[in-house]
């Protein structure tokens, strides 16, 4: 008879071996995304050895890290920028890996208690935390800015001006918000899997939650799927093969969430200035570079592309296979309206965290004696904001309809598999036990 008890057992299946191999795996997999992102972009060539820096900068984006820009030009001239993007492909990545490495221990368990999946996920925060202050420190660069062959070249020769620009990390807030985005990653994961073991007192999420919350990650993921095979499509087609795969490994879901929003009606609001340009098609760029804010919607994308229209029925599609696949893993017996509120409120959150993290806002000027301030080649601005309220709006409305369509249609299909019954009160009947449970 084993003298081991469960915990030590729970402890073997995930001590801090594994805990370190979760960590480290995602790191190592969205550096390598990134690496070959940035590669593709013809970051290779940068000055002084900059492409690994550049590298573990776009990492530290990824898990919500803070990077700033820097600048000096002398008494006689100012810089100024800001940046504030996160590389969602690479993100993306490494919510996957970690999010499967910490629950690929915990499978074929239907039950396990809160002290232990907290101690796991402890684990493995405590290895990311170590793990990430080398690669925010590493995620510093400074680089000569040329004034090129006109007017301000001259000023700056006859006043000695050497401007200078870079970025660099704020550690500390970086650290944060890598914890934040790793215990974000965690519970997802166990919202998410239909398979992962949760607390006994939380198995009534089993029927409630995670069927919303699966729909929700499958609607996510077949946009990025889409829009890969579009991107491939066009790379094949049209050429520029590189840009596309740069845009495909660092910023894809930057382009398809919100193509998604716009689809269900929502408006971005944005502007395009200077060299800067955003790794999206070309009509948005016409759409945005304007001197003023431009709103991004399907009226004024049309007025370019009438094919945008396209982005409604594709909506529809997606959302309805979204709601069947939640009803259809929903207890028996739910009623219509208790599916359609799941999707509305699922759909809203969905839509509320693509907002802030598809937002995109970089800057950056030089002047020379007040000359070329936000002027010439030696500035730009790229800001894309979404207008939140309308957009979360429309996703209740879309998730009430859809639901209720995908509630009906999962419905009909178990009556006619001779499964369920129909419900009758309008309440649901108790859920179904998780795989595993006798």
């Amino acid at each position: 008879m084993s003298s081991h008890t469960p915990h030590d057992q729970a402890v073997s299946r995930h001590g801090w071996v594994r805990a370190v191999g979760v960590a480290l795996a995602g790191l190592l997999a969205m550096a390598v995304v990134a690496a070959l992102g940035l590669w593709a972009a013809g970051a290779a060539d940068l000055p002084q050895g900059a492409f690994p820096r550049v590298v573990a900068a776009t990492v530290v984006t990824a898990v919500g890290g803070t990077v700033e820009l820097s600048g000096s030009a002398g008494e006689l001239a100012g810089t100024q920028g800001d940046l504030t993007v996160m590389p969602l492909s690479v993100t993306l990545v490494g919510a996957l890996v970690v999010g499967a490495g910490f629950l690929r221990p915990l499978r074929h368990r239907a039950v396990a208690s809160a002290g232990e999946l907290a101690g796991w996920a402890a684990r493995i925060a405590v290895v990311w935390l170590l793990a990430l202050p080398g690669t925010a420190l590493a995620a510093h660069q400074t680089f000569k800015i040329s004034l090129g062959d006109d007017t301000l070249s001259d000023l700056g020769d006859l006043f000695g001006v050497s401007p200078e620009a870079g970025f660099t990390t704020d550690v500390p807030l970086t650290l944060v918000a890598a914890l934040v985005w790793l215990a974000g990653v965690l519970v997802l994961a166990l919202l998410v899997s239909p398979g992962a073991p949760l607390p006994a007192r939380l198995l009534r999420l089993h029927g409630s939650v995670r069927p919303a919350a699966h729909a929700m990650v499958v609607l996510l993921l077949a946009c990025v799927v889409l829009g890969l095979v579009v991107a491939l499509v066009v790379a094949a087609t049209r050429g520029h093969a590189a840009e596309t795969f740069a845009l495909v490994l660092l910023g894809l879901p930057n382009l398809v969430w919100p193509a998604f929003t716009v689809g269900l009606g929502a408006t971005w609001h944005g502007r395009v200035d200077g060299p800067f340009g955003l790794p999206m098609p070309h009509v948005l760029d016409e759409v945005l570079r304007t001197p003023d804010d431009a709103r991004l919607n399907l009226r004024s994308l049309a007025a370019y592309d009438g094919r945008v229209w396209w982005l409604v029925a594709v909506d529809a599609v997606l959302l309805l296979v979204a709601a069947y696949l939640m009803a259809a893993r929903s207890p028996a017996g739910t009623p219509l309206w208790r599916h359609a509120v799941h999707l509305a409120v699922a759909l809203v959150l969905t839509v509320l965290m693509i907002c802030p993290v598809c937002r995109v806002s970089a800057h950056y000027g030089l002047s020379v004696l007040g000359i070329g301030d936000l002027g010439g080649g030696l500035s730009g601005e790229v800001v894309l904001r979404p207008q939140v309220w309308s957009a979360l709006g429309l996703a209740a409305l879309w998730g009430l309809v859809t639901g209720t369509l995908g509630g009906a249609a999962a419905g009909a299909a178990r009556r006619r598999a001779g499964k369920t019954p129909p419900a009758r009160d309008g309440r649901a009947g108790p859920p179904a036990p998780p795989h595993g449970v006798r």
